[in-house]
């Protein structure tokens, strides 16, 4: 890996909410590896030390942490827990994401709520926390991950889901807009189908109702795919970060014709066409050898 690889990681302290399985832990392994120190941060307090654990034994340098990220002073006791630890935070990545599935009228509210708040509300927290001390000082790198539901519709069976994550996108361009000129950047993380345990246990709250995928245009991927994409895509100083080029290629034809594209999306669905992404071969062999 060449040395403009590891420039937006090399000595940075990097805190990730939500780092400690799938993609968060993945992005941890993968920012370690290019030079940054990190602090795992999550509700499951085991799986961060075994996440930190993983990334001293291979040479980085990391700390881990139980926060909740439904408090503010929970995100803040872990901003003062990586300072006094690591140092000053060059990075922090707001991953913590949870999903259900359900026809929108059997979804009561708390759940609605639920997702909101730790899906989107937990970025506004963290940023009650971040951001001024990144504005004060001129600079900071924010990281959200949305997902390709915020990006076009398709996951009709997890609404609150897919609202939380249009939302996340829309606050990380328009945070782009206002904080990139004063030297605060920010990179939105838009994952498509990706190999994680997100799902485990995940109630549907409408007894058999699909889940609807992204298309069959879209790959499955892992998240060490993932997270390397992520990286490349903030040292290139990329705003949205796609998971693949088809996400553009898709938004696009809905931007063309919006209603043509519900329409379509309402026809598949009808046909029994449930949105399945492809698997390539060696995914498949890949998911048996980790079962």
């Amino acid at each position: 890996m060449s040395e403009a690889d590891n420039a937006p990681f090399t000595g940075a302290n990097a805190l990730i909410f939500g780092g400690a399985k799938g993609i968060g832990r993945a992005v941890a392994m993968e920012w370690a590896r290019r030079g940054a120190s990190l602090a795992v941060a999550d509700i499951d307090e085991a799986a961060a030390s075994e996440t930190a654990k993983a990334i001293t034994a291979a040479g980085g340098r990391a700390i881990a942490m139980k926060t909740d990220v439904s408090s503010e002073e929970s995100i803040a006791a872990a901003a003062a827990r990586t300072e006094a630890d690591l140092g000053e935070i060059g990075i922090v990545m707001n991953n913590v994401g949870v999903v259900l599935n359900g026809h929108p009228l059997d979804i009561p509210m708390e759940e609605w709520q639920r997702v909101f708040d730790l899906n989107y509300f937990s970025i506004i927290r963290s940023n009650a926390v971040f951001l001024p001390k990144f504005l004060e000082r001129g600079s900071g790198h924010i990281v959200c991950t949305a997902s390709y539901a915020g990006l076009y519709p398709y996951a009709a069976g997890r609404m609150p889901y897919a609202s939380s994550k249009a939302a996340i996108v829309s606050l990380c361009e328009n945070l782009a807009i206002m904080t990139e000129p004063k030297g605060v950047r920010v990179s939105c993380l838009i994952p498509g189908p990706t190999v994680t345990g997100i799902a485990d246990g995940m109630k549907n709250w409408t007894p058999d109702l699909p889940m609807y995928g992204p298309g069959k245009e879209t790959v499955l991927i892992t998240p060490e795919q993932l997270a390397a994409t992520l990286a490349d895509g903030m040292r290139d100083g990329r705003i949205l970060v796609p998971a693949g080029d088809e996400a553009f290629e898709i938004v696009r034809r809905h931007a063309a014709d919006p209603d043509a594209f519900v329409r379509a999306k309402i026809a598949e669905f009808a046909s029994g066409d449930t949105g399945t992404p492809h698997v390539p071969e060696e995914m498949l062999k890949l998911m048996r050898e980790r079962s």
